[in-house]
């Protein structure tokens, strides 16, 4: 079970997607939204209408730092990946669903932009599917050949 988990066969380069996703992406967000509570944290969460934000956005921002630097490093890197997966569609069902709606939807408020509807929501919501994609492709490959992960399989999946 646990060789399931860290064996990845996946290319070198599979680390590039782990510094966008980690590095760029969740690692400083996570850092933002502690640092930042009122903008980034609590106070976002309460504006969109996120339930319980004082809780919520302290422990998404935990949440991102501490998987974001998982991937980084390429350890646990499925494991890690699952809770970004699961943030990042809660964030387009909470952020960007509205926008093509051209409604609020439930509690979820909707940002005062000028136009709404399918190309306005694809504009808002581009970066949030990127990372959702490369947490999907890490949860299907795994961490590549440069990471703990390979470290701690000791050898097995090895390419030539």
């Amino acid at each position: 079970m646990f060789t399931s988990i860290i064996r990845s066969t996946a290319s070198p380069s599979t680390i590039l997607i782990r510094l966008a996703v980690g590095l760029v992406v969740f690692f400083p967000e996570g850092i933002q939204k502690l640092l930042f509570p009122d903008i980034l944290g609590a106070g976002r969460f309460a504006k969109i209408g996120i339930p319980y934000p004082e809780f919520t956005g302290p422990f998404v921002g935990l949440v991102e730092l501490v998987c974001g630097a998982l991937i980084i490093v390429g350890l646990f890197t499925r494991l890690a990946a699952i809770p970004l997966i699961v943030t990042m569609i809660v964030a387009l069902i909470t952020t960007k669903l509205p926008i093509l709606l051209g409604h609020e939807l439930g509690p979820f408020s909707l940002p005062d932009f000028k136009r709404y509807g399918f190309w306005s929501a694809q504009h808002e919501s581009r970066a949030d599917l990127t990372m959702l994609l490369g947490c999907l492709y890490l949860l299907i490959v795994g961490s590549g050949r440069w990471s703990i992960d390979r470290l701690l399989d000791r050898g097995g999946g090895r390419q030539v």
